[in-house]
């Protein structure tokens, strides 16, 4: 039926078009997971009210990334000829605020445009003097933001233009367990001019639909699309309203006060509410927006307690890891774990992996363990962790961060967890390919999407070191449980999939002529290759100087970087911070210094409130893929942060200290300092003295072991090593010569 419509209406075959899309993969049992299809076209569908409402008014007062993106004078313009649907792919940057274990988090813009509810419409103000141009934030070309950390979190913009100056507050407040957006807004100007108070009909991805505005009861606020209320804390002079037929209601706040509200079938309705601003008399207003109850209250000083500590001389630094630290919290409410706060704003392992092991490297043991809990009713009855189906990494993901608990905890799997972790490397048994076959891919995983910034479905080596990790992870839990045969089992299935996967890597080298990694057997070098350093990091399955590895990074940092940053040219077609800090870790691990050029490079990347997006746009710095504030990657500058200072090297059973220490660091004359880290050895604690006059530096460390390692090897940079037994504390090194 559909290849007859299409056909009578003149359109090709679709079936035939995806025949063909599919000969640019392997051959696959998913083709393309659900879950992003119906991602990708709701985006799409965004995009397509987008080009309809956008490029047709250009009167309106559009969000930032609009106003950049559609104008053709500024390094973020678009051409939109052929182009179907209008995204956002230069700006996707926002801040989320919010508090503790509540699943609301309002967003706001890089000019301060506040979206209070999840993919809703937004709040903007304006100053508009009588005689000088209306100070717009989202047109104008810079603006002051800074993220505020001092016992909750909040987001301020300042604005300013021609003797007129804006600045915002916003941060979510508990009321009586009553959940609110709080925008503290204080303008003044040199001239008589109005404040305006406005509601959009779109947020940091376009248009997002408002049929209804009403006046509430005394000129109180407005109840947006019968069911979100918008409060002011005093009542505005006037209320002017406009619908989609009478363009933006920036162009009607000359006209008489308009009484109700209004309603508007496109969707597309507009509000402003007025405030007198006496010339060099600041004005303060406060708006707020009830986002909705809570049982389970939980404040920013109970979950900050006991968490692990960096103590640094660069302030940039130090106030990235803060805001790092605050963002995981917010963003793993009671039992979930969310990678963003708005395209993300849902649950993969992958991510999960990641930023769990960063919270539970700095001490959030509580918090990591009610989202571990959960794993087993997100496991299918075959044993597979499902995320998207098609992605074969995520067994082996899920059963290394639960080893990884286990390990820094000094505890047990639980029973229901056990049950999970069996199935699991069952699933990863079953799921590999024949070892018998007389191919590339022999004894691999099969062919998936994997992560999909790797590339079209294939057999991909990514998959296959995960679920070695996965299977190793399983033995170690299963021998802690008591299950010793089953341990061994999982153990010799680990190292035969280790055997394959090296089996096929040896034929990729001697296919390319080097030691270099591809993404899969049958790729050339490419981008996909960063997938090929999980061994080294986070796994630790091979040595830090393992060539393969060495090799790889060596062409990434080569053919692959960009700005300082790892430019992931395949699907997210920016600048990646977390890929980018895992070739700094494998650099780190390496003892290269070049390490710091990445790291110096992605604090540079970040945005005024210490956010990365997915991929940051090479020109413009802003976000061009996936969320505009992207977990991993805060999970990332954590551990980094956090294997500077201390660090396992499993490969030798040995605890590593300040290794990546900067040398201006030490040079500063101010002590230094992170801790408690929990590492699989147990909690520890670094100091580090400033150097002597004489040129010795005092590293010391406190630990709780639940384990101890072999040795600890102390490698400050610039300073000789040193190796003592665990039961030494301190250790006093000289500078190189």
């Amino acid at each position: 039926m559909i290849r007859r419509a299409a056909r009578a209406q003149g359109f090709i075959d679709p079936f035939v078009i995806f025949s063909k899309l599919k000969r640019f993969s392997k051959p696959s049992e998913v083709w393309v997971p659900t879950e992003l299809l119906r991602s990708g076209a709701v985006l799409q569908a965004r995009g397509l009210m987008n080009t309809q409402a956008i490029q047709h008014n250009p009167d309106w007062v559009w969000p930032f990334w609009a106003e950049r993106q559609f104008n053709p004078l500024d390094d973020a313009f678009i051409p939109r000829a052929f182009s179907l649907t209008h995204i956002n792919l230069t700006h996707r940057n926002w801040t989320a605020v919010g508090l503790p274990d509540f699943h609301e988090l309002p967003l706001v813009d890089p000019r301060g445009l506040v979206t209070p509810f999840f993919d809703g419409w937004s709040l903007d103000a304006w100053i508009v003097p009588e005689s000088e141009p209306a100070l717009l934030p989202s047109r104008l070309p810079a603006a002051r933001q800074e993220l505020v950390m001092d016992g909750s979190l909040s987001v301020i913009t300042r604005s300013h233009q021609a003797g007129a100056a804006l600045d915002s507050s916003v941060e979510v407040v508990d009321q009586m367990r009553e959940k609110t957006c709080r925008v503290h807004y204080r303008a003044s100007s040199a001239t008589p001019a109005l404040l305006v108070l406005t509601l959009r009909p779109y947020n940091p991805e376009g248009v997002n639909l408002v049929h209804h505005i009403e006046c509430l009861p005394e000129g109180s606020g407005w109840l947006v699309n019968k069911k979100e209320r918008l409060l002011f804390s005093r009542p505005p002079a006037r209320f002017v309203f406009s619908d989609y037929s009478q363009g933006d209601v920036f162009d009607k706040l000359g006209l008489p006060e308009a009484s109700g509200g209004v309603h508007c079938e496109v969707g597309m309705a507009s509000a402003a509410a007025l405030y007198s601003i006496r010339p060099g008399q600041a004005l303060e207003i406060e708006a707020t927006v009830p986002l909705g109850r809570t049982e389970h209250p939980t404040t920013w000083a109970d979950n900050l307690k006991g968490r692990c500590r960096l103590e640094i001389p660069d302030e940039r630094m130090q106030f990235l890891y803060e805001a790092a630290v605050h963002m995981m919290i917010l963003h793993s409410p009671q039992d979930d774990v969310y990678p963003g706060p708005y395209t993300y704003k849902r649950f993969w392992f992958r991510d999960a992996a990641f930023i769990l092991y960063a919270m539970l490297s700095v001490g959030l043991v509580e918090r990591v363990e009610k989202v571990l809990d959960r794993f087993p009713s997100r496991q299918t009855a075959l044993g597979y962790f499902q995320s998207q189906d098609g992605e074969w990494d995520s067994n082996g993901q899920a059963l290394w961060i639960l080893e990884r608990f286990c390990r820094f905890t000094n505890r047990e799997p639980k029973p229901r967890w056990l049950r999970a972790v069996l199935h699991a490397a069952y699933w990863i048994q079953r799921k590999r390919t024949s070892a018998a076959k007389k191919c590339p891919h022999a004894g691999l995983l099969p062919s998936g999407f994997s992560a999909e910034h790797l590339g079209p479905n294939d057999y991909y080596y990514w998959d296959d070191f995960w679920s070695i990790g996965g299977l190793r992870a399983a033995a170690f839990m299963a021998k802690a449980a008591g299950e010793g045969e089953k341990s061994k089992a999982f153990a010799v299935e680990a190292r035969h999939l280790m055997l394959c996967t090296r089996r096929s890597l040896e034929g990729a080298a001697l296919k390319l002529g080097h030691k270099a990694m591809p993404a899969s057997p049958y790729r050339r070098m490419d981008a996909g290759a960063i997938g090929c350093l999980v061994p080294g990091y986070p796994l630790q399955l091979w040595r830090p100087r393992d060539e393969r590895l060495l090799a790889t990074a060596e062409f990434l940092l080569r053919e692959c970087f960009l700005g300082g940053g790892f430019y992931q040219a395949i699907n997210h077609s920016g600048i990646n911070a977390y890929l980018s800090l895992h070739v700094a870790q494998i650099l780190l691990r390496a003892q290269d210094p070049r390490y710091r050029d990445i790291l110096e490079a992605i604090a540079g990347l970040a945005t005024p409130t210490g956010q990365w997006p997915e991929a940051i746009h090479p020109r413009t710095k802003g976000g061009c893929m996936g969320d505009g504030q992207h977990m991993w990657a805060a999970a990332e500058w954590v551990l980094l942060m956090r294997n500077m200072f201390v660090r396992e090297e499993e490969t030798e059973n040995r605890l590593v200290i300040g290794q990546g220490i900067p040398g201006d660091w030490t040079r500063a004359g101010t002590p230094l300092a992170m801790g408690p880290v929990w590492t699989q050895y147990g909690p520890v604690s670094v100091e580090i003295a400033p150097a002597s006059a004489a040129g010795a530096a005092r590293v010391s460390w406190k630990a709780v072991w639940h384990e101890k390692p072999a040795a600890i090897d102390v490698c400050l940079p610039g300073f000789e090593p040193a190796t003592v037994p665990p039961e030494v504390t301190s250790v006093e090194v000289v500078r190189k010569k």
